[in-house]
This record gives structure tokens, sequence and C-alpha cells, in this order.
């Protein structure tokens, strides 16, 4: 065997795009430096590597082996190509220490270690060769780990299918959503449970890894080493923008497709108007003339909600029909359309969706889902007219939304109350006071903000008396006066 002198320097050439790697290495062999090991350079790929072997004729070349970017193959094949005594190592941060050494002389692998010794202190150093093949050999203990990590994989990967399945279970039986009681609920709630699905799925992959590194890989007690250095998968990183991007195009389709359903027209629809305002509802059946505090609906036949609003931006919503829109103001060029077909008889809440004031909490109607029958003696009992104004105005008083500001029982709402105010004087907000008379009342009604009461705002809708007859207009003053 040759010893190699220790007073001639045995130059290194540091092949890597990763300057971690590098800089780290070229740390590491400084230490050696007394033996004899110089850096005498680091590139970043193999045109760099080919144009250093000649300019600055290194002895060694360690080439980074989990780097992608070198072309490790290539930069092989070029390397035993030469003529050149030289020898080239692959080291890889993920081999627990492990390398493969290539000379061009034996064509044998090698441990890092050992070949170090090797190297720096002559070949006597190394005693006998460990782990020669022919050709490039292949580290045994590279290939315990993957066969451990592959069992690991296995194992996680089968945990997140149950954990997957006991989640779709559970919300199978869970009852997340409210009552299914229209057509397009249904279609809806499709989507939402294969939604739910891709939820459990994605939510037992994430914990379920999560937790599994956290019991079996986590550090040692008494371990202080460095963890291993792992670099990007290509693969890995093309898979999971791909998968996400085709599943968020999926579901878009089918939204689509369910949006499609909720708004298929019936040519047989009952129209109805619903008007939303602070803060309260009013419905009205154009072909009858009928106006309600209440929404009612024949079950099984589709409804086109023809939706406005006096004042703000409300949002009309029963959570157990899915389909929600919004309530604009401005007249006839903002009416919005919502189609509804109702399926299960019963009560159910009108809500708003939009935060529109003071009491956007309390704006609820009641929405009655009746038999084609029930209906029909409801829309009987709705056309017939008292004789008495007052219970004429009270019934218009409920209709147009007055009890959302009014009481009727002396207690203070947003507005003032109606019960003894006929006579009295009130103080208004510039300081003068006026008696309540026929005259104020009709003013108020007609023009809401030319008298405001002291301590109350103007927030009565300003077109009211636009959608009013005289005759309810009167009516209602007749209630007001009768509540002594």
């Amino acid at each position: 065997m040759t010893i190699f002198n220790r007073a001639k320097k045995r130059r290194v050439l540091i092949a890597s795009s990763h300057p971690l790697f590098g800089q780290g290495l070229r740390s590491l062999l400084r230490k050696r430096q007394e033996t004899g090991v110089e850096v005498v350079g680091m590139v970043a790929n193999l045109e760099e590597a080919i144009a250093a072997l000649d300019k600055l004729n290194p002895d060694l070349i360690i080439v980074d082996y989990d780097d992608r970017v070198l072309n490790r193959d290539e930069f092989l094949a070029r390397f035993v190509e030469g003529e050149k005594k030289l020898r080239v190592v692959l080291l890889s941060l993920q081999s627990a220490g492990e390398a493969i050494v290539y000379d061009r002389r034996t064509l044998a692998a090698a441990q890092i270690d050992d070949w170090l010794e090797e190297w720096t202190y002559g070949d006597e150093a190394l005693g006998k060769q460990k782990g020669a093949t022919e050709g490039f050999g292949v580290v045994e203990k590279n290939v315990e780990n993957r066969r451990i990590d592959m069992k690991h994989l296995v194992i996680a990967a089968i945990l997140v299918l149950v954990v997957a399945a006991l989640l779709i279970v559970g919300l199978d039986r869970v009852q997340l959503l409210p009552v299914e009681a229209s057509a397009q609920a249904a279609t809806i709630d499709s989507l939402f449970r294969l939604e739910f699905r891709v939820i459990a799925f994605l939510f037992a992959l994430i914990v379920v890894f999560m937790i599994y590194s956290i019991i079996f890989f986590r550090r040692k007690r008494g371990d202080d080493s460095d963890a291993a250095h792992i670099e990007g998968n290509s693969r890995l990183e093309v898979l999971w923008t791909i998968a996400p991007l085709v599943t968020v195009l999926y579901f878009a389709y089918l939204g689509g497709q369910s949006l499609a359903e909720t708004v298929r027209p019936d040519p047989q629809a009952l129209e109805i108007k619903v008007i939303g305002q602070q803060w309260s509802w009013r419905f009205e059946y154009p072909d009858t003339g009928i106006i309600s505090n209440e929404l009612v609906l024949p079950v099984k036949k589709q409804a086109l909600l023809r939706l406005s609003s006096n004042d703000v931006i409300h949002s009309f919503w029963v959570p157990e029909f899915r389909v929600k829109q919004d309530a604009l103001p401005g007249g006839e060029a903002f009416v919005r359309d919502l189609r509804v077909t109702p399926t299960e008889i019963g009560e159910y809440k009108v809500r708003c969706a939009e935060l529109c004031g003071l009491q956007h909490a309390y704006m609820l109607a009641t929405a009655r889902v009746l038999s084609q029958a029930d209906f029909d003696a409801w829309m009987a009992s709705q056309t017939g007219e008292s004789g008495d104004p007052v219970v004429r105005g009270q019934k218009y008083a409920e209709q147009y939304g007055c009890f959302a500001c009014h009481t009727v029982d002396g207690t203070k709402l947003v507005g003032p109350s109606w019960k003894g105010v006929y006579g009295h004087e009130v103080t208004l907000d510039s300081g003068a006071t006026v008696t309540v008379d026929d005259t104020y009342l009709l003013q108020s009604i007609k023009q809401p903000g030319a008298q405001i009461v002291q301590g109350y705002a103007n927030i009565m809708p300003a077109n009211i008396a636009d959608q009013m007859t005289e005759s309810q207009i009167q009516d209602i003053i007749a209630f007001i006066k009768s509540l002594k």
C-alpha cells in the first residue's frame, strides 16, 4: 500500500447547491487542515464542477448526494470517463453518517469515517475495506432505514383511514344542520355532506401524522445530536399542489350545479313581495292584495319571493330553507328574487342575516308552511275587512311594521309609545312643545323627520306613507287615538 505524505496538501472540492451543506462541510474539514486537508473550492452544478477539475486540480470531490440539482448520475458518468487519479464521495445527511466512495482505481464502497482515516493518514490506517462491491455499492443501512420508514408510513396511513371513517360516521349521526325543509335544502345538503367527508379526511391526515410523529419520532432522552438534514421532495410538492387544485375545481363544479338547481324557475310559482325595514318584515300577495306580517306558503309549491327594503340592506333567511338573499333599498330596480319550494309542513323563523342596526337581532317573522287546503282557507280569511277603523288600524300597524319601534303598553322602545300619547304635549328635539293631535300624527307618518320627539332618533322609513293609502293612514291614526 501507498502511505500518503502528510506534508502534501490534499485538495478537496465540495459540490452542492445548498449553502448550508457546503459551508457546514467546509467547517468540518477545516478541523483536519493540520493533517493536510485543504478545501480549494465549492461548486453548485455539474458545469462548474467539470470546469473546476481542470482549474483547481482537486484530489477529492465531495458531492451532496441529496442534491437533485447536481444530477449525480451524469456527474458520476463524467467522473468515470476521466483518466485523472481522483476520488468522489457521495455524502448524504439523511443516511446517519454513511457515504459512498467512488475511486477510479477500485470503484468500491466504504464508510465515510474509515475513508477519512485512510485518505488523511494513508491506506495502512484503513486495515481492510468494508462492504466492497462491484460497481456502485449500496449501503445496507440505507436499505434498512427505508424499510423502517415504509413500515411507519403504512401504519400511519391505516390510522388515517380509520380515524377518517370514525369521524364520517360520527358526523352522520350528529345533527349539524337545521331540519331540511325545502327542495333547495336537499340539493345544498348533499354538497355539505360531501364537504364534511373531505374535511374529516383532511383533519385525520393532519392530526394523525402529527400525533404519530410526536410519539414515535420525538427526541430520545440524552440525545443531543442534530436532526437529519431533509430537503424538499419535488414529487410530493407537485402532488399536494395538484390534488387540492383538482379538489377545489371539482367542488366549484358541484357548487355551480347546486346553484343552478336552487334558481330553477317554475312557471306556476306563487309570487310574494317581501319588504324589509328596521326592524320588521312585511309580506304582500299581489294576486289577492293580502298584506301580512307573517310568511305563509303552501307545501310543495314554489314561491317566488321578490325582496326589497325601505331603508338599509337586510337579508332574508330561513335556516331550514338553506337559501338566503339580500333585500336592497332603492326601488324596483334593486328588487332581488329568491325561489323556495317548501317540502315540510311546519312553522319556522324568518331572520335577517345582515347587520342592520340596533334591533337587528329581533328582526324576526313567522314563516308557516301549510297544506294546500289550509293555505286556501288562510287566503280566504285574509280577504275580509272589518268595519271598525280601530281594528283595521291595528292590522295595518302590524302589517307595516309599526310595532318594531312603537309599543302600545307605555314601555319605551326605539320610538315613543303610542299609549296615551294622543292629546298630550310632547317636547321635540328642537326644544319646542307640541300637542299630539290628528295633524301631528298625520305629519309624523307622511314626514317622519319633520318633528322628532326629544330623546329619539330619526329612523322611521321616509317613504312608509307612499306604501299606504289615505284610508289606511287614517285607520292607523284612529287606532292610536283609541290607546288611552
